[in-house]
């Protein structure tokens, strides 16, 4: 007699073997993360997993095959099962919805499918169309019946992965073979599947099987069924896991939000240096039970995963991520308009990262806000134009977000960015022309300040010598307590050309103490072993800091810094408008022009009061050709005082002025985007300038924004729309309402002003730093 063949042909068997590793590799993760697909913490069920190993060693002995024990063998030696899987893999929580793997479903897993339905997925309405053009249409979960009413087939089940249908039930609950293909491999012929549903769910099998998965739906929700306490343990044990890992989640959150450090040198349960995330286990275990119980379950070996260790830490906070990650998508999608702003700069490991931040209106928050949304770090290999350009619309493209929609770019003055041929911003205005291209308004100024401290040699010496001073004693710890024993305020700070609030702080840390360093320099002089540092020391306190020159530049320059930071801190706000940044940068300019007629009489007089108070004479030093003409003015008898304002005429002249002219200079070309702004926008900064402009100039303003906000034959805003909205709006506007982002709230509260919304919401879109990158 010929030997039966347990199965019909390979294909089968091997498909069959894929099965059973599919459930092993998946058997304590799968189980946990359906509890999370409604956002609940895991469960742990170590009775079933037991059980379902048992059965899959049985399988494997029927096989001939021993992979199955090497993959439990290996699960046995992680500490915790994961709770999701970073990238798409058998690890999936969506194949328990699986049909083709019902079959081989143990009876836990059934009344789990059954309590919880066939998970069908609604978001596919429509599947691949076949040979015949015929494809699946989510239609067909839905039966028509004879009086008119619809009834919902929920025992329907459409699986995407192999464009075929099942009944629910019927697979799960059948006992032996059924005729049709619903109940087995699944039915796919789209031409006759309307006739076939219907005979299908006529028919005895399929309302006795459907009988028998409502009652036990019923009785499980009851807690009804025969094997009630298990279902209890079950349920307690669900429990459990829900608020260690509510807990859990706290601390990720906790130590996230405050940006500290999760781990230490182990992750040792009562061991030093085990870091913060355990360390705030131990102490919620102090005074919590849950938390108390579950350390000492694991402690005594009754528990084998106790999700403390680094993997589960990665996982929450992945997955905290991914929650906020979506929800600030969201905000973005409804607000539609947004602003992007990049900056570039290498990591530790000199990895080129680009910093992705997303500006847009959050019109759904009372009053209306402004937010800039950091989402991401972008790894850039390529730091060319090209592909700066091409890793933007790869993560827009990524997440799902329409650069059509992008109102505004904001970037540094780098020419890979800003260049207005080829950069990164000429690029995208190609592609979207109403993308509104904006320098960073910090980096311009930091570039205005760079500009003057590099116009004139005497400019750069005073910043030398600032260096110096702070180099000088930060290179040994010995000269650091020489200077922090005379002076008693600020800490000496080094010079930066990238960090825009150095240069003040720097200047500032001696303008307010010169004698006290002048006395640290000078001990310095007396008390170092090195001949060198000894020598500059002496150079510092007697030729620099103890010249009249050096306390004059530094009082101008600490004058104009002190100006240009406050200017430079209210830039960095991320909220900050267009129209503030128009009247800052203005009045900066304007301040300028002031202090060029006189500011340096004022720095004169201040000066000469710490030259006093450091008994130095306050007047010029005098070069080699002045004193040979103050000798020869000498010996014929007349006067030397027109020679000494002559010095200080050309320090003023030739220092003072050309610094304050290099600075207004500076401003109004690295602003000059500022003023396209203002000629676009400028009728919608505030009320005041809505209100004083007649009818014909609104007109001209309204049809110039539409044609800005233009693309193709497609408007942003209609001119003439926008022009019947604001001649309403200036009626109705109540007076306290003046700026653009209280005009924007109180339209949001009328709504009847749909254009003039449109407008304000691309004009508060606007970025105008990159401070937040």
């Amino acid at each position: 007699m010929a030997p039966t063949r347990k199965y019909p042909s390979g294909y089968l068997k091997r498909q069959r073997k894929r099965k059973i590793e599919q459930l092993t590799q998946s058997q304590k993760g799968a189980i946990d993360r359906f509890f999370l697909k409604e956002k609940e913490p895991q469960s742990s069920v170590d009775d079933l997993i037991t059980e379902q190993q048992d059965d899959n060693e049985q399988l494997a002995n029927d096989l001939g095959n021993d992979e199955i024990d090497d993959d439990l063998d290996e699960k046995d030696n992680h500490e915790d099962a994961p709770i999701v899987s970073g990238q798409p893999s058998e690890f999936n929580p969506s194949n328990i919805y699986d049909p083709q793997i019902w079959d081989s479903l143990d009876p836990k897993w059934i009344d789990f499918l059954a309590e919880k339905g066939p998970g069908r997925d609604l978001s596919i309405e429509k599947g691949p169309k076949d040979q015949f053009n015929r494809r699946f249409n989510a239609a067909f979960y839905t039966q028509y019946l004879s009086n008119g009413e619809k009834h919902d087939r929920d025992w329907l089940v459409y699986s995407n992965d192999v464009d075929k249908v099942f009944c629910f039930c019927c697979k799960l609950f059948k006992k032996g073979p059924l005729k049709g293909q619903l109940a087995n491999d699944g039915y796919i012929d789209w031409t006759y599947l309307n006739v076939r549903l219907k005979e299908h769910e006529n028919s005895f099998d399929h309302i006795s099987n459907m009988t028998t998965w409502i009652d036990l739906r019923l009785r499980l929700q009851k807690n009804e069924t025969i094997d009630k306490v298990v279902q209890d343990q079950i349920k307690k044990e669900k429990e459990h896991w829900r608020e260690l890992l509510r807990r859990l989640i706290s601390i990720v959150k906790y130590l996230a939000k405050y940006t500290l450090a999760f781990r230490g040198n182990n992750d040792k349960l009562y061991q030093e240096n085990n870091g913060n995330f355990m360390g705030l286990v131990q102490m919620m275990a102090e005074s919590d039970p849950l938390i108390k119980n579950h350390l000492q379950r694991f402690q005594n070996n009754e528990i084998r995963y106790h999700y403390l260790s680094h993997t589960i830490q990665n996982e929450l906070i992945l997955l905290i991520s991914c929650e906020i990650k979506a929800a600030i998508i969201q905000k973005v999608k409804e607000a539609k308009y947004f602003a992007v702003i990049l900056d570039c700069t290498p990591d530790f490991s000199h990895q080129e990262q680009m910093t992705l931040i997303i500006r847009c209106v959050d019109m759904n928050s009372t009053p209306v806000k402004v937010e800039e949304y950091f989402l991401q770090y972008l790894i850039v290999n390529n730091t060319s134009r090209e592909g700066l350009f091409e890793e933007l619309q790869n993560v827009l493209k990524v997440l799902n977000l329409d650069i059509d929609d992008v109102r505004g770019q904001g970037y540094d003055n780098g020419s890979n960015m800003k260049g207005r041929h080829q950069g990164v911003q000429k690029r995208l205005l190609d592609i979207n022309p109403r993308a509104m291209y904006t320098p960073c308004g910090c980096h311009s100024l930091n570039l205005t300040l760079c500009d003057m401290a590099n116009s004139c040699g005497k400019a750069k010496d005073f910043f030398g010598t600032v260096q110096r001073i702070y180099s000088l004693f930060a290179n040994s710890t010995k000269r650091w307590l020489i200077l922090k024993e005379n002076i008693k305020g600020l800490t000496l700070k080094s010079l930066s050309t990238t960090r825009w609030e150095s240069r003040v702080a720097s200047v500032k840390a001696i303008q307010s103490q010169p004698l006290q360093i002048k006395k640290a320099l000078l001990q310095l002089a007396e008390s170092d072993n090195d001949l060198v540092t000894r020598s500059a020391a002496k150079s510092l306190a007697t030729y620099d800091i103890g010249n009249f020159e050096f306390l004059l530049g530094m009082t101008i320059w600490y004058d104009i810094l002190a100006d240009v930071n406050e200017v430079s801190k209210d830039l960095q706000s991320k909220d900050m408008l267009i129209d503030v940044a128009i009247e800052q940068v203005q009045g900066l300019i304007a301040y300028f022009e002031k202090y060029r007629e006189t500011g340096f009489a004022e720095a004169m007089i201040n000066a000469k009061k710490l030259a006093i108070e450091m008994e130095i004479d306050p007047v010029f030093p005098e070069k080699r050709q002045v004193r040979r003409k103050r000798h020869f003015d000498e010996n014929e008898g007349e006067s030397s005082q027109p020679t000494e304002q002559s010095a200080e005429e050309s320090f003023r002249v030739h220092y003072f002025l050309y610094i304050i002219d290099q600075a207004i200079g500076s401003l109004k070309r690295r602003f000059e985007e500022y003023q396209a702004y203002d000629d676009i926008f400028g009728f919608l900064f505030t009320s005041e300038r809505l209100n004083s402009m007649d009818n014909n100039k609104l007109k001209d303003s309204c049809d110039r924004l539409q044609n800005f906000l233009k693309k193709d034959e497609l408007f942003d805003v209609d001119g003439d729309a926008l022009l019947v909205e604001l001649k309403l709006l200036r009626e109705r506007l109540p007076k306290e309402i003046k700026t653009s982002i209280d005009i924007l709230n109180y339209l949001k509260r009328m709504r009847c002003f749909p254009t003039a919304s449109v407008a304000y919401r691309i004009l508060l879109t606007i970025p105008i730093t990159i401070a937040s990158a």
